[in-house]
């Protein structure tokens, strides 16, 4: 008996191998071993036209002797900074409305979702006529209320608030998300608040954050690291306003548009420098993990882990 079991597993976990075995070898294939050859490829003189040669850390010593990766690096910060909370606190906000109004939920989350299914390219498009500063949408309705134009792309300090604003496009998975996650907060604790005379907003704050911390926490991450890898937007609207930067131009006013995606991107595609970009990519991932690494450090004080 303990021969046939021990065949039957054996074979169970034969036919799991092999079950896994495509993804397992698409993973070393297509994955990691890319991963570590732009480790590899981060240390060496590399182009597309040409073998790697070996330079140590030339490649890193460059980037922390260039204004333009400094630059990049700010822009890619400070709109890091602006674009989590704001998203967030929308999110939280649209998400707590839908549940607190039970007319026409379906509906309504259909709406806010549906955005974040559409070609980021035809959205980003759309958002260029929007914030054109001669006849874009948003400044005819802030003459019908009696306020000045404002130059959303052609002013440095604009561009970054329109690149959140159009952020707060894709905004639908996490409503989404986070109402499910309202719905796991078991009604007792609400009815209890209520019978206690808590009133809408502190039952928000005392229950509703505590009890989806957790996945409160997991949308900040991500929205970080999507934060640092914003870049289909910022391409697309530095590409319909001159075609300079495809030879390596200023991305927007004074640079103010140059992402550090974007700067990976003219080093990689543009200069065909593939160990400069590698080295960047490394430095990218070593920002995002101490960021994730801090954030998830820091939420010990605030996430409910029960």
């Amino acid at each position: 008996m303990r021969r046939k079991r021990n065949r039957r597993q054996a074979r169970a976990d034969r036919d799991g191998f092999l079950f896994a075995l495509p993804w397992i070898v698409g993973f070393l294939a297509f994955s990691l071993y890319p991963i570590l050859m732009s480790g590899y490829y981060s240390f060496t003189d590399f182009s597309a036209i040409k073998e790697p040669v070996w330079v140590g850390l030339k490649n890193y010593k460059s980037l922390f002797q260039d204004v333009n990766f400094y630059k990049s690096l700010s822009n890619t910060l400070i709109f890091t900074a602006l674009s989590v909370p704001v998203t967030i606190i929308l999110s939280l906000v649209v998400a707590m409305l839908l549940k607190i109004v039970p007319m026409g939920r379906t509906i309504f989350r259909g709406i806010f979702y549906v955005p974040s299914i559409f070609p980021v390219v035809a959205v980003t498009m759309i958002w260029v006529q929007l914030l054109d500063s001669r006849n874009g949408y948003l400044n005819r309705f802030l003459s019908l209320l009696g306020l000045r134009k404002l130059n959303w792309l052609g002013d440095p300090q604009m561009t970054k608030p329109s690149l959140v604003l159009m952020s707060c496009w894709g905004i639908g998975t996490t409503i989404v998300i986070l109402l499910a996650a309202m719905g796991d907060v078991p009604k007792e604790l609400y009815e209890s608040a209520s019978i206690d005379g808590a009133k809408t907003i502190s039952q928000f704050f005392h229950i509703t954050i505590p009890g989806i911390s957790h996945v409160l926490l997991y949308q900040i991450i991500l929205a970080i690291i999507g934060g640092f890898q914003y870049f289909t937007q910022v391409y697309v609207l530095v590409a319909s306003q001159t075609s300079a930067f495809t030879m390596g131009g200023k991305a927007g006013p004074k640079n103010s548009l140059m992402v550090y995606p974007m700067y990976l991107f003219e080093n990689a595609f543009v200069r065909l420098e593939m160990g400069r970009a590698s080295a960047m990519a490394w430095l990218l991932f070593l920002i995002i993990g101490m960021l994730t690494f801090v954030t998830v450090r820091l939420s010990k004080k605030w996430v409910d882990i029960q």
